[in-house]
């Protein structure tokens, strides 16, 4: 399928992190809103929302993306008006960089797609290759912990992150948590989920009425997870937040107030307190680290 999104890649300067265009192609569907690339550099992955569709590119030696090969999803879920269809929201490979794993908002599963290296091939065992989703939940995000033992999945529509464990590509399901602290009246929009460099702590995102931050403590043996605390983000809307590399701070993009708030995290605790920082920038909805050798 072809719609009206595109993927464009650039050159990057080291000195001045100035941008220059390379080329674009098709996302290969409508409302790119995820890219990924994989731990060879050499293939992208992009995700497009509103067609359900998941495209992969080779990366050519000038960094230029070669012609999309896309993949389509079918089917609905429960919720008439946000999973009338497929909804891929995510693209996001696994450590070991054999498997690519799609959340689909739509259909209320995680697919699975075994994923060649040599030649960017994905594919997928329509019996068994996904991780469903309760009815209704709507899977948006998922990471994986360091110790590549387990992975996380964040619901958008239910307002809860699902723990897996992860081994040989497969998802096996933990646990189940909410979201929300339970003093408040729910509508979560839960969003983003990230786990600290440390592997100690989980943080996920909740945009709705909450706007806030829910942590959460990693049992390092188990993968489950124990509530730690809520942070509100001091804005509108956390779409996307990331945990420096250092794991020092957090920075949540507060698109419906047109900023990017730091705060400092406590490494023992996960807490995090707001340093009085801002970064003002338009409609921010995702935060990236470059590592500049």
């Amino acid at each position: 399928m072809q719609g009206g999104g595109q993927v464009s890649s650039f050159t990057f300067n080291k000195t001045d992190g100035r941008l220059t265009p390379v080329n674009t192609q098709s996302s290969g569907g409508n409302n790119p809103c995820y890219v990924q690339v994989d731990n060879t550099g050499k293939w992208v992955f992009v995700g497009n929302y509103s067609s359900g569709t998941l495209s992969v590119y080779s990366v050519n030696n000038d960094g230029s993306l070669g012609s999309p090969a896309t993949i389509q999803h079918s089917g609905t879920g429960p919720n008439k008006q946000r999973q009338e269809g497929p909804h891929v929201h995510c693209t996001v490979i696994s450590p070991d960089n054999k498997w690519l794993y799609v959340p689909d908002l739509g259909i209320d599963k995680v697919m699975i797609y075994k994923f060649d290296d040599k030649t960017g091939k994905l594919t997928n065992n329509a019996k068994d290759g996904f991780a469903a989703a309760e009815s209704g939940a709507g899977p948006r995000h998922i990471t994986f912990a360091p110790n590549k033992q387990f992975a996380y999945v964040i619901y958008e529509l239910a307002g809860q992150v699902a723990a897996y464990q992860y081994k040989k590509g497969g998802l096996k399901l933990l646990q189940r948590i909410s979201t929300i602290d339970t003093t408040q009246m729910p509508n979560p929009g839960s969003a983003d989920i990230h786990v600290s460099p440390d592997g100690k702590f989980l943080y996920a995102s909740n945009r709705g009425n909450l706007n806030n931050i829910a942590w959460y403590k990693i049992d390092p043996s188990s993968g489950k997870l124990t509530v730690a605390g809520f942070q509100s983000t001091l804005g509108k809307t956390p779409r996307n937040f990331n945990i420096d590399p250092s794991g020092n701070y957090l920075l949540a993009a507060n698109q419906g107030s047109n900023e990017i708030v730091v705060f400092k995290r406590d490494k023992n605790t996960g807490a995090l307190t707001d340093t009085g920082k801002r970064i003002p920038v338009g409609q921010p909805v995702c935060i990236k680290w470059v590592k500049i050798n």
